[in-house]
């Protein structure tokens, strides 16, 4: 009697470990994969509030709408891994749009010089930045604002605030054309961030980046070039800006010199939700991705069940302080 009432005593228990190691394991996965639980309960919640969101027509149409954020968001991740920020690239990517249209319609250039013209351009921006932040010690913040309204500016003053539209087929596939049944511009996203991922965590410069973001100093006294890392750093963000505006400029087939205005936030929104600290040293590409789709799945479903723009603006803004309050108290914690 005592040996059955002792292994009847003994299952409960068993199954109580079995409970808790479960639970654990699901608190595991809340802990580490947070991004991908939310990005799964957006969908799902996005899919019952509006029968049309998870149609494919729609989804391919989320995926492409984030394909200009998504690629600047590559170059706002590098940056931010090395505690810098960019807020020029809504302006850059207009500038970039404008110069390429300019010389294509009123000069008569063909797609491709103009193209290359318009990156060549934005690159020169963005490295013209990164020596004032890194040699003249300007704080990223200050020096990318003032960016903001040359790049504008510029776009405004070449365009005489007009767009210049007629651009050839060739120039309009950028952002109008497919692959099979895939848009160029998601292709052209997801091969960035396949190769901004490759950077990151595959290459010496990659860590380079991380190592910045913990500590400057260190990173300088350890032999890492900092100065240039973060030159060329932020020539390749403001090259990826370009790269935007141009794909903007072939999907709406001209140049608009107040096209991308307020792209910052999305952009910045997008690496903060994916779990990139501000502070840097922390964070990763894969996640930046997430959190660009996050917000484009947000967007999307809150047009379809009716959200006005201008809440949607708070809603974004919310997420964001929230975002970064979250992070600065999982920090504080690692610390």
């Amino acid at each position: 009697m005592s040996d059955q009432n002792e292994s009847s005593m003994e299952a409960p228990e068993g199954e109580k470990s079995g409970f808790s190691r479960v639970g654990s394991l699901l608190m595991r996965l809340l802990r580490e994969q947070t991004l991908v639980v939310i990005f799964i309960f957006v969908i799902i919640g996005m899919g019952i509030s509006s029968p049309v969101f998870l149609t494919q027509r729609n989804l391919l149409n989320v995926v492409l709408q984030t394909s200009m954020v998504g690629i600047m968001a590559c170059g706002m991740t590098m940056l931010i891994l090395m505690a810098d920020i960019d807020l020029s690239v809504g302006s850059v990517a207009a500038f970039s749009g404008i110069v390429a249209a300019k010389l294509q319609v009123q000069q008569g250039w063909s797609t491709l010089p103009a193209v290359l013209v318009a990156l060549v351009s934005c690159f020169c921006l963005g490295i013209i930045v990164g020596v004032i932040v890194s040699k003249l010690g300007v704080h990223s913040f200050v020096a990318t604002l003032g960016l903001l309204s040359v790049a504008r500016g510029f776009a405004l003053i070449l365009s005489n605030a007009n767009p210049i539209s007629g651009l050839s087929r060739s120039f309009n596939y950028l952002g109008q054309g497919k692959i099979g049944a895939i848009p160029l511009p998601v292709l052209l996203m997801f091969g960035i961030f396949a190769v901004t991922w490759f950077f990151l965590t595959q290459t010496g410069f990659g860590r380079g980046l991380y190592a910045i973001g913990g500590n400057k100093e260190a990173a300088r006294l350890s032999g890492i070039p900092v100065d240039r890392y973060r030159i060329l750093v932020f020539g390749v963000c403001s090259t990826l800006a370009g790269l935007a505006g141009l794909i903007l400029a072939g999907r709406v087939n001209s140049g608009q010199p107040i096209a991308m205005q307020g792209a910052e936030l999305d952009v910045i929104a997008s690496v903060i939700i994916g779990g990139t600290s501000l502070y840097g040293g922390r964070g990763g590409i894969g996640k930046t991705l997430i959190g660009s789709l996050i917000l484009g799945i947000l967007r999307n479903g809150m047009n379809l069940i009716g959200v006005t723009p201008y809440w949607q603006r708070v809603f974004i803004g919310v997420l964001i302080v929230v975002t970064v309050i979250l992070d600065r108290i999982q920090h504080r914690h690692e610390t």
